[in-house]
């Protein structure tokens, strides 16, 4: 049988074109894929860069350098006396305390095993009673649990009446323990004002 006319031609928007698009389609989904599993990826990477670069900044900034609360009940140490380590003082206020705030001097060298003491000096200017909390932490941190305290203005809230001024001792050894490369400490205390959450007494010896 003979037919005449022109072959028959696949309609426009038909099964070809339509298979064209579905692959155009597959080829977006897998790129979408591919960049999402980047991401991922790259997160779970970042998460753990994260822990490294927290730990340089707390050794850097002294973050975490928290020491104990109470007075060091250790026995004595044998004073070494071939080994220097320099202590460094600062005095801080938090935001809204007024009080004068500062060491007697803000530089001192010990020797490891050694008691040692320094004194901080406080006062109150404003004309009413006032509660105050000081909150020790130590630089580098990893030194903290080698300063030992064994007394310490920090371990009780300290009260002054309006004008009174003080000198709070802070009597410390530094243990023989301290890594090596550690040649300097800072110890720094900030004071906060808690008069409002525990209204102050003061005796009347002051």
């Amino acid at each position: 049988m003979i037919f005449s006319g022109t072959p028959s031609m696949p309609p426009r928007g038909g099964p070809g074109k339509k298979r064209q698009r579905m692959g155009d389609g597959s080829v977006d989904t897998r790129k979408l894929v591919t960049r999402l599993l980047v991401v991922v990826v790259a997160m779970f990477v970042f998460g753990f860069a994260l822990v490294p670069i927290y730990n340089v900044m707390c050794k850097t900034l002294g973050i975490n350098g928290k020491t104990s609360g109470s007075a060091y009940q250790g026995s004595a140490q044998v004073v070494d006396e071939s080994r220097q380590v320099k202590i460094d003082f600062v005095a801080n206020n938090n935001i809204d305390m007024v009080w004068e705030f500062h060491p007697k001097a803000e530089l001192l060298t010990v020797h490891p095993g050694a008691v040692n003491e320094m004194l901080f000096v406080a006062q109150n200017p404003s004309d009413h009673v006032m509660t105050a909390q000081a909150i020790p932490s130590i630089a580098p941190s990893e030194a903290a649990k080698y300063f030992h305290k064994t007394e310490c203005f920090c371990f009780t809230q300290q009260v002054l009446k309006p004008g009174e001024r003080i000198e709070m001792p802070v009597r410390f050894i530094v243990d023989r323990d301290l890594p090596k490369d550690i040649h300097r400490v800072t110890l720094a205390y900030t004071l906060f004002d808690i008069t409002a959450r525990k209204p102050p007494v003061a005796s009347s010896g002051q």
